[in-house]
């Protein structure tokens, strides 16, 4: 089992979603540990692309803070996200099964989907109430420019591991389909990438763009006349384009530092949204110490500031 810092968080939030209000985020995988490095990822380029499976945390630590966790907080979600994969964990179904038994609160999990054709991934999933799996290209080449999978991937694989988990899974699937601007916004690109998700049969589909710094810096939304058409072809399509409302909470957090620093390190976050914590610690003006002292940095992406932490910064595959 792999060793971790004492000071290892395994939860987040809750933080406000887009898709499922305040949302525990659960981080169940080491920092960048994903079977993909997309390029429009908001944690970085990933540090290891790898498909095996394996128990990464001590699952009654990881259990235990869920638990204190949720004795301050009733969040509207329990979200398995975070750092990495989370599929890429054999202990995936436990936490969900876990979590069943303990609250009533609906439990989710947000995944790429490339792991789906393995049967014992699809099991695993089977005690979530919602499961997000993504879906960004109608092909192959698309596949690799936007995703840029672990390379014993095979595209038409994942394919066939959505369809088969949306035959088996009882609970519901929003499909997720993030939009790059010149990679595959295109209207031969949409209307592939329609095609496929209309077989998966998803209960919704939403259509994503890059709202936060992405791994790579080239990287933009659409343009509004794309995501208008893309809107039109996939017809009933939840938008995604516009950043989430709502606070950010302090449960778990002791100080102001850590409090951003956590959170920022798998959600950057806006700036504005940092001084709203500072309000909530009662702490003005510490946002800019932690800046000029190096603790955090500041990023911009479009139009908007983001704080991230220093650490994070020039990740590399």
């Amino acid at each position: 089992m792999t060793p971790h810092p004492t000071n290892t968080r395994f939860t987040y939030g809750p933080v406000p979603s887009r898709r499922l209000g305040r949302s525990l985020g659960v981080s169940i995988i080491p920092r960048k540990t994903c079977t993909n490095s997309c390029v429009y990822c908001q944690l970085g380029h990933t540090r290891k692309r790898s498909v095996s499976r394996r128990s990464f945390f001590p699952r009654e630590e990881v259990l235990d803070e869920i638990q204190r966790i949720m004795k301050e907080t009733s969040p509207d979600c329990i979200t398995f996200v975070g750092d990495g994969e989370p599929t890429l964990s054999t202990d995936l179904g436990w936490y969900l099964e876990q979590c069943k038994r303990r609250w009533p609160t609906p439990v989710a999990v947000i995944t790429n989907g490339c792991l789906l054709h393995r049967a014992e991934v699809r099991t695993s999933l089977r005690a979530a109430d919602i499961v997000l799996p993504s879906l960004d290209a109608g092909d192959a080449e698309t596949f690799q420019a936007i995703n840029r999978p672990h390379p014993t991937l095979d595209f038409h694989e994942v394919v066939e591991g959505l369809i088969e988990f949306r035959r088996d899974f009882p609970g519901a699937i929003r499909l997720e389909v993030m939009l790059v601007r010149g990679i595959n916004d295109s209207e031969s690109n949409l209307r592939s990438i329609r095609k496929l998700a209309w077989g998966v049969k998803p209960d919704r589909i939403d259509i994503a763009v890059p709202i936060r710094p992405p791994a790579d810096r080239s990287v933009l939304p659409p343009d509004p006349d794309k995501l208008i058409r893309a809107h039109r072809l996939f017809r009933s399509a939840e938008t995604l384009d516009r950043a989430e409302d709502g606070a950010f909470e302090i449960a778990g957090f002791t100080t102001l530092a850590d409090a951003i620093i956590g959170l920022s390190s798998r959600h950057p976050l806006r700036w504005d949204q940092a001084k709203k914590l500072e309000v909530a610690f009662g702490k003005p003006g510490q946002l800019e110490s932690l800046v000029s002292s190096g603790a955090l940095s500041v990023s911009e992406y479009g139009e908007t500031r983001f704080v991230v932490p220093s650490t994070g910064k020039g990740i590399e595959s």
